[in-house]
């Protein structure tokens, strides 16, 4: 796979902001090494230009007649390697070269076929969705379903005009529908890869763990009633060393900076182990306390829970969030250079192990994160590049991101595109 053209600009009037976006990708592909005849395009639009999103699509696809498929989304903010561009009107794209074999556009009108239905059998996929879709959790699952790998990675539509998303497939569409401009409202869509393409995801939390984890013992809906046979309210209280009677207003402004991880387990009777102390885990799903109960001594949270889930109290933490993000680019790093020696026997001479290269990344980040959040505009997109290089990259601030087969909240999802290394000797 060829390293991927990347294009990003901002400017108060789209068509500007296209036409240098459209020369940057021009020069990458005149570089040597650099896709010259890209297939797929990947197109990130904030929310200023959500109302010209037809208008967006029209132009690249006009000008570059050899993407034949387009996949993206609007969000509060797009970034590229080292950038990013924050509520203000931007665009950020990125364009691949892929076999035809090795990737499928998704939507509405062009559903992911489950694995053995069709030719094409998908090992993960690149997921936009609405947030308002009726039981997304259920659909989203559905998709990671019809993956060999049980997982996706993407993110919610973050907009405060339209929401739109991108999907346009060379495949075609459901017969009936007719067709399909390649900008949608609601729903979901993406890209499926296939398993010959290399990808490395991990999601970093941007979170602090308060307190140790707890297993929720009784719930009702949404409602946390008990934690280790304890009521729920009460251990909150206690882990924030406050006391309704004592200072009511001081326990509310405590509660209302305080978050609820919670995470499924694998049984009862063991609680998973914190591989890396005082950062929460990729299994762990970061979700609002809306409410206490006082009747109950129960916590009401932003997500259906039941009995056996685990439960860790957090907050969100810029130094947290960079320590982690580190800490993921750090793994991304040691996956993609091996050993340089494989292990072979004492009489033959060892075969060399040629490490990857990156050939283009995807970062979804949480709304919530970007802007000034860690201290300075474009910060996190930094750490990026200083831990990986000034590797190909476009990305989207969006309202949710999505690992595995699960939703998150102040999460970013980092996602690179491989292959080997070419060997010059």
């Amino acid at each position: 796979m060829k390293r991927c053209p990347t294009g990003h600009a901002t400017h108060p009037q789209w068509r500007m902001a296209a036409a240098l976006a459209l020369a940057q990708l021009r020069a990458h592909m005149a570089l040597p090494g650099y896709a010259d005849t890209p297939n797929l395009g990947l197109l990130y639009i904030t929310d200023h230009y959500a109302s010209e999103a037809q208008g967006i699509l029209d132009f690249f696809s006009a000008e570059l007649p050899t993407v034949t498929d387009w996949s993206g989304m609007v969000g509060i903010g797009v970034c590229a390697s080292g950038a990013e561009y924050f509520d203000e009107p931007a665009l950020s794209v990125m364009l691949l070269e892929l076999p035809v074999d090795q990737y499928r556009v998704f939507s509405g009108v062009a559903p992911l076929p489950r694995t053995g239905h069709s030719g094409f059998t998908a090992r993960t996929a690149l997921v936009h969705a609405d947030g308002r879709t009726p039981d997304l959790p259920g659909l989203i699952a559905e998709i990671a379903e019809r993956t060999d790998s049980g997982a996706v990675f993407g993110g919610l539509v973050a907009s405060r005009g339209r929401s739109v998303q991108f999907a346009v497939s060379s495949s075609g569409t459901v017969a009936g529908q007719g067709a399909a401009s390649g900008v949608f409202d609601g729903g979901l869509s993406g890209v499926a890869w296939g398993a010959e393409l290399g990808l490395v995801s991990r999601v970093t939390q941007g979170c602090q763990p308060v307190g140790p984890r707890y297993q929720i013992t009784a719930a009702q809906d949404n409602v946390v009633l008990a934690l280790d046979d304890e009521p729920a309210l009460d251990v909150l209280l206690r882990t924030l060393g406050v006391s309704l009677q004592a200072d009511p207003h001081q326990a509310v402004e405590k509660v209302r900076g305080i978050l609820a991880g919670l995470m499924d387990m694998p049984n009862s009777h063991s609680m998973p182990t914190v591989q890396h102390p005082g950062h929460l885990g990729a299994e762990v799903r970061v979700r609002h306390i809306v409410g206490l109960d006082g009747t109950r001594r129960g916590i009401a949270l932003a997500d259906h829970v039941h009995p056996g889930m685990g439960l860790q109290f957090c907050q969100r933490s810029p130094a947290a969030a960079r320590a982690d993000l580190v800490r993921i680019c750090a793994e991304v790093r040691e996956e993609l250079t091996p050993d340089m020696l494989e292990v072979a026997p004492a009489h033959t001479v060892p075969s060399p192990v040629l490490p990857k290269h990156i050939t283009g990344a995807i970062y979804v980040s949480c709304s919530g994160r970007g802007g000034s959040h860690f201290g300075a505009p474009g910060a996190e997109l930094q750490w990026v590049r200083h831990a990986l290089g000034d590797v190909p990259l476009v990305g989207v601030f969006a309202g949710g991101e999505i690992a595995g087969h699960h939703l998150y909240g102040y999460t970013a999802v980092l996602t690179v595109l491989t292959a080997p290394e070419i060997d010059e000797d």
